[in-house]
């Protein structure tokens, strides 16, 4: 019998909905870090976690490269929406292997959210320095176009057309249009984002350099937009954008053309 909702999974056994949500690990994730097509240590411990309650609408998926790591490797945060699709809040794929920036706690150890409630300053700053994109704590692995394949058979198996997802920040809306999602909603914030970067926009002219985040030639680079957009330069939070992807049917929207990561 298909389950066809996260809700319904979660009514099963706990090694029934393991087997379920371990279908949409990468492959090519587990390929790099050398896991076992089982996600199990040499010892026979289990590197799948998965946190949900029986019936509940949403469930957490973690998987570690090993017992005890302190970051997982891949993180989602799933959950039904009212019709019972597949909507992801959260998803995160971690390189165990790089620096680690704390942009997720503060150094009292407060949980920052990644960065939407509170922000640990001095680390951001390392990350951008680094690389990095906002809310990233480690470099990711570009293992994202396998991602969505084994999202896709994932959401297939559940006998669904489509899923959603909620980006965080204005990178992941980029990268996720750049691989044939749809605006649900955000487009018109989208769209005004590029108009602001644009070469007398009134977000360029807030790039004067007040703070790391606002590199004067961000409006250049996506990544660097994102951290303006992160650091406030819009004047209201990044909120309220949903995007969708249509199995086997993706669309072109593309809302900066031409600007580089």
């Amino acid at each position: 019998m298909i389950q066809q909702s996260i809700g319904a999974i979660n009514y099963l056994s706990a090694a029934e909905r393991r087997a379920i949500y371990a279908r949409f690990v990468p492959p090519e994730l587990s390929e790099q870090l050398g896991l076992s097509p089982q996600l199990r240590d040499a010892t026979g411990a289990d590197l799948l976690e998965v946190r949900g309650e029986r019936g509940a609408p949403d469930v957490q998926v973690i998987l570690r490269h090993q017992t005890g790591a302190r970051d997982p490797v891949l993180y989602a945060h799933l959950a039904d929406t009212v019709h019972g699709q597949v909507h992801v809040l959260l998803y995160i794929i971690n390189d165990p292997a790089s620096p680690r920036f704390d942009v997720d706690v503060m150094p009292d150890g407060r949980p920052t959210r990644f960065g939407t409630q509170l922000r640990n300053l001095p680390a951001e700053a390392g990350a951008l320095t680094a690389g990095l994109a906002p809310g990233q704590v480690r470099r990711g692995l570009r293992v994202l176009p396998s991602a969505i394949q084994a999202f896709e058979a994932f959401v297939a198996s559940l006998d669904q057309e489509l899923f959603f997802v909620e980006p965080l920040y204005y990178h992941n809306a980029v990268h996720f249009e750049r691989f044939g999602f749809a605006y649900q909603q955000g487009l018109q914030l989208m769209r005004r984002i590029a108009g602001g970067f644009g070469p007398k926009g009134d977000l360029t002219s807030r790039l004067d350099g007040s703070s790391p985040f606002r590199d004067p030639a961000a409006y250049r680079s996506i990544r660097l937009r994102s951290w303006a957009v992160h650091d406030g330069v819009l004047g209201d939070p990044f909120t309220g954008v949903l995007m969708y992807r249509r199995l086997g049917a993706p669309v072109t929207v593309d809302t900066a053309p031409s600007i580089p990561w």
